[in-house]
């Protein structure tokens, strides 16, 4: 069941770069986004109601609103704003960061990764040089950095979720998350004047917008959360070695992007990547200054 949940994230969000593209197209992209997330949070949060699943202590509350401003609204929000001068296939590719800084964060905290992890996200983080090598767009000067910064948020949100005190039902928690981060980036967005008029939306728009209110936010999001509470954070963070490969080859297929043999190279780096870090992470390792352990796989 998890590696299923993890499968889906691989695919699924690799497939929203290019839905938050052609949903911004003519829709604001901060009150979309918090659209987006209010929408499939209540309906998950209606379904979690109706069957008993959504208890939770006020303290566990207060973690899972936490992680909805970490990870729908910084994380998800940054991307959506820089995506209206980033490519999607590109802004798939600086996510990739987030094992980075899940590694280092986790040395911060005091543990000591596999030195295979290491390797796995050098390799990775090639992979991506690879792929970034040749032009998929131009882009403004702020769109790539607002990327990183948005993957940074993504990365604190993770690294955190299983250090938190949450509601144990995996489902209850992405409904919260999901809609306190989507109370957020409805609230900056109107703040920030935008306004949503229904006539000038166009098809296109309210078909992606409606893709990633079903398969984003309530599959793929709600399959993160999940995973998240099984598997070390590390080995789900790979998810973002995979993501850039499906968002390029979508680009090619649906938006007239280039992939020629660089991206075929770094694609295959990526794969090494993941299968290095993966490997590694049901491994056992050793924290700073204490013995050796086995790595917690709930």
């Amino acid at each position: 069941m998890r590696w299923a949940a993890l499968g889906v994230v691989y695919v699924v969000w690799g497939s929203t770069y290019l839905g938050i593209k052609f949903t911004i197209e003519s829709m604001p992209p901060l009150v979309s986004g918090g659209a987006r997330f209010l929408v499939a949070g209540a309906v998950l949060a209606l379904v979690v109601a109706w069957r008993g699943g959504l208890r939770m202590t006020r303290r566990q509350f207060g973690s899972a609103v936490l992680l909805g401003l970490l990870l729908p609204a910084w994380g998800n929000g940054l991307v959506v704003l820089a995506e209206q001068s980033v490519a999607s296939g590109l802004a798939a590719l600086l996510v990739a960061v987030v094992p980075l800084y899940v590694v280092l964060m986790r040395r911060i905290a005091g543990e000591r990764p596999h030195g295979v992890t290491y390797a796995g996200v050098a390799i990775g983080l090639g992979g991506l040089a690879v792929l970034l090598s040749d032009d998929m767009g131009e882009s403004s000067w702020w769109g790539p950095w607002v990327v990183l910064l948005a993957a940074f948020g993504w990365a604190l949100g993770s690294f955190l979720s299983n250090r938190l005190d949450t509601p144990a039902n995996p489902f209850a928690l992405s409904a919260v998350e999901m809609l306190a981060g989507g109370v957020a980036l409805t609230v900056v967005g109107l703040a920030a004047g935008e306004r949503v008029s229904p006539g000038e939306i166009t098809t296109s728009s309210w078909a992606a917008w409606v893709y990633l209110v079903v398969f984003g936010s309530l599959l793929a999001f709600s399959s993160y959360v999940y995973v998240l509470g099984q598997l070390p954070v590390s080995t789900v963070a790979t998810y973002a070695y995979v993501n850039p490969v499906i968002a390029v080859v979508l680009g090619v297929w649906l938006a007239d992007e280039r992939f020629g043999p660089l991206q075929l190279l770094g694609g295959a780096l990526v794969v090494v990547a993941v299968v290095l870090v993966v490997r590694a992470e049901r491994k056992r390792r050793t924290p700073v200054g204490g013995s050796v352990r086995a790595e917690d796989e709930r």
